[in-house]
């Protein structure tokens, strides 16, 4: 059975810059790929990737501001706010040329967190 993918085109200019500057990102990138699958805390992210904790967390909120990426949060039993991130794209497909820049998403069908 084919499985039938959706794709969202981008039409806002605005829009379109905050994704191409993304992808220009080379950390923005790693967290949308690590946080395709399941959802990850901004630590495991920071470990995994040996990224800084401080950049993880500016890249997130980077990538959340940009409608790519969601947060579900819970708190714990110390009564610590613990939160989750994960990528609401599976794809970003772009094809430029002089004139125009075309931008399409396909969204992470896995988005059940």
């Amino acid at each position: 059975m084919q499985e039938l993918v959706q794709t969202r085109k981008i039409m806002d200019d605005e829009r379109k810059q905050i994704i191409l500057e993304v992808l220009a990102d080379k950390y923005c990138k790693q967290i949308l790929h690590d946080t395709l699958e399941k959802p990850k805390s901004a630590m495991e992210l920071s470990s995994d990737k040996k990224i800084p904790i401080s950049t993880v967390y500016r890249r997130l909120q980077t990538l959340y501001d940009a409608k790519l990426l969601a947060i579900s949060g819970s708190i714990n039993e110390d009564g610590k706010k613990y939160f989750l991130y994960k990528s609401k794209v599976k794809s970003i497909s772009l094809q430029c040329n002089l004139e125009e820049t075309s931008i399409e998403i396909v969204p992470n069908s896995s988005n059940a967190s």
